[in-house]
Parts: structure tokens; sequence; C-alpha cells
């Protein structure tokens, strides 16, 4: 019997875990890849900027006051995974327009903003976060959302209930 290929899902989810090895929060490894015609275009993981000391160095204040997950982003001295997409893509000079998201986790409000107005159509994510404005919006805008799961490499859709 021969091998079977991986789906397209599972490579670029399996990237996507892997790209968040590289992330030095504290509290929650994130990696995304943005793609466009089956190609990658960029990548990204949560962490500070660059040229600043990482959460590892200087540990994390949300954590110290106890900040819930999903709550007070402002404080926090990590870019995230999905802005660090936007960032990387913008420094090369390449458009996210008509692009999909593959992201370990599902993306914070904020976060799917700033993924509506840069063109993604199509959001891939593993796991969950604890966010409830981020779904509606996405919706609004006409973004498909759809949850992988990586033990049957299925996809379902997402919808408010979820």
């Amino acid at each position: 019997m021969a091998d079977r290929r991986s789906s397209w899902t599972k490579y670029f989810m399996d990237i996507a875990y892997l790209v968040a090895e590289r992330s030095t929060c504290l509290r929650r490894k994130v990696g995304s890849v943005a793609v466009r015609d089956r190609h990658i275009l960029a990548t990204g993981y949560n962490g500070a900027p660059s040229g600043v000391p990482h959460c590892l160095e200087t540990g994390c204040l949300r954590q110290k006051l106890g900040i819930p997950s999903g709550q007070r982003h402002e404080i926090c001295r990590g870019v995230h995974s999905e802005q660090n997409i936007i960032i990387q893509a913008a420094a090369h000079g390449i458009s996210l327009r008509g692009a999909e998201l593959y992201c370990t986790t599902f993306p914070c409000f904020i976060c799917s903003k700033m993924l509506i107005n840069c063109g993604i159509t199509k959001i891939v994510v593993a796991e969950s976060y604890p966010d409830e404005l981020s779904l509606g919006i996405l919706r609004e805008a006409g973004v498909d959302v759809m949850r992988y799961d990586r033990g049957s490499d299925t996809l379902t859709g997402i919808d408010a209930r979820s």
C-alpha cells in the first residue's frame, strides 16, 4: 500500500505549529502561516518586538497581575503571531489580500480586525481563544473560519455556538 500525502491543511498547520516553537511567550505559544495559492507568503509567532528583551528574560506582566487570557492585550510586551505576519509581509512588500491564514490559536479581536483589513479571506485554527468578539466581526466581514482537528485531519466550520 502506498503512503498517502498529507493534506494541504495538515501541511500548513504543521508548519504553523513548527513556527510556534520560536515563540518567547510564557503563557501561550502561537504560530501562523499566511498562504495564497498553496504558497507560503509569511510566517509569524508571538513574542517581544525585535531588539527588545523577551518575556523569557523579563517575565510576564499580565501573569504577574493575574490577568486572564484574552484580556488587557495593551499591557503585553508581545506582538501576536497574526500581527507579526502582517508586519513581515509589509516589510517585504507582500500583499496578503486574498490569502488564507493557518493559525494554531483563534485570533483575538484586535488581530481579527487587522486580518480583515489586510484582506485575509479564510482562517483555519486548531485551538480556541477566549475572545467572544472575534468570531462575530470575522463573520460580519465574510471571512471563512474553520476549525482544524489535528487528530483526524478534518476541517469543520465554526459557528457562534462553538
